[in-house]
């Protein structure tokens, strides 16, 4: 019998109209939702906030998304994957419009919130749909796929800052409404979508699961593999706000040229994300997870010890590439932790520590910034990063 990854019926699957729909669904969820951590200096100004309110700003939707991570995955597992996605995309629709009418900052609080909840209740029924619908051979490169709609979002969050604020003079506002009716048109292309994956219940190699324990949701692996996740993305969070503030305030750089950098970052991670799905699937998804994080870490600290506007964004735009190569491992090692009919929830598992430290990261960053500066957070960001890559070395064991 030949290998999975050679059976052109697989192909066929990975290559799907539903597979489509859902990836371009991933694509305009995201950019409305990616522009806030690009015009936080604005806000900053326009607003007149400190570091610590806007640590507490950007801690808001992280929050709100812990709260409703859990229901949302419970939520995948009961109802169709097209209802959920459909009401993340109404959600998405609704933020945006809040945004770009923003008289004050608690209407941006709410509106970027939203933005935020979108992606919470998107990510576990597509990433679980996806999943179901894959053998294990071929999940990471239909996870890949599916991650690269996403950074395209990002990417195009980050160009429109740069285009329609950098060189037509638009102001921040102006964005969040020109994203306005762009995610209602994918609407009618989630009729595409069957109500269940192709293979949910008649493909024999999508019921070979990898499980460590046949039901058992919180296993070991599993809670380690949160822990990691966590620490990691606690380390994230503490840079998420402060990054644009930092190039802006510090090294003088603008608007224009921030968006343009996390958008080329972003194109890069196009490449990367599906590259990173194929070369999971050949090397193993925690092996080539680690190979791709920890390069990734190493360029992310060097960015910020050297000087210049080239040295900078060449080890920024590394890191992003490596970071990208490693994200289609981390979505199938989740699968391989989650049962079947519990994957909708697994999956909101492993989004639920980022959403728990980012209320927290945001914050304790605006209290170093205003204590000791902006730029130690980034060195201490980069620390803890490694510290998660070690977690997630030693405390996870994929068969």
């Amino acid at each position: 019998m030949p290998p999975l990854h050679d059976d052109p019926v697989q192909v066929e699957k990975i290559l799907s109209i539903s597979l489509l729909v859902i990836v371009i669904s991933h694509t305009l969820i995201h950019v409305a939702g990616s522009i806030r951590t690009s015009i936080y200096p604005l806000i900053k100004e326009e607003f007149t906030l400190t570091n610590k309110q806007i640590g507490i700003i950007a801690a808001i939707p992280p929050l709100c998304q812990a709260l409703f991570t859990l229901p949302a995955g419970v939520l995948s597992d009961k109802l169709t994957s097209r209802k959920i996605i459909a009401f993340s995309i109404g959600m998405a629709v609704t933020g945006a419009l809040l945004a770009g009418i923003t008289l004050n900052v608690f209407m941006f609080i709410v509106a970027t919130s939203l933005l935020t909840l979108s992606s919470t209740f998107f990510h576990p029924p597509a990433n679980s749909y996806l999943s179901k619908d894959t053998t294990p051979q071929n999940r990471p490169k239909a996870l890949g796929v599916f991650n690269s709609g996403g950074i395209l979002g990002f990417a195009l969050g980050s160009f429109s800052i740069t285009i329609l604020m950098g060189w037509w003079g638009y102001q921040w506002r102006d964005l969040y409404q020109f994203w306005i009716i762009p995610p209602l048109l994918i609407l009618g292309g989630l009729y595409f979508v069957p109500t269940y994956p192709t293979g949910y219940s008649n493909s024999s190699e999508a019921n070979l699961e990898e499980t460590e324990e046949e039901g058992t949701l919180l296993s070991s692996n599993m809670i380690f593999f949160l822990l990691a996740s966590g620490i990691r993305r606690f380390g994230g969070s503490m840079t998420t706000a402060f990054l644009s503030i930092y190039l802006v305030e510090r090294r003088t750089w603008t608007i224009g040229l921030v968006g343009l950098m996390f958008g080329v970052s972003r194109v890069i991670g196009l490449i990367a994300a599906s590259l990173g799905g194929a070369l999971a699937s050949h090397f193993g998804e925690k092996e080539w997870t680690i190979s791709s994080l920890f390069p990734a870490y190493v360029c992310f600290l060097a960015a910020f010890l050297v000087s210049g506007v080239v040295p900078f964004l060449a080890l920024y735009l590394m890191y992003r590439f490596f970071g990208m190569l490693g994200m289609p491992a981390l979505s199938a090692i989740t699968a391989r932790l989650s049962p079947r009919e519990k994957r909708g929830r697994g999956y909101a598992l492993s989004f639920l520590p980022g959403s728990i430290v980012g209320t927290i990261g945001p914050i304790v960053a605006g209290f170093i910034a205003d204590a000791f500066g902006i730029f130690p957070i980034f060195i201490l960001s980069g620390v803890i990063f490694c510290v998660g890559l070690v977690v997630l070395e030693l405390g996870v064991n994929i068969k």
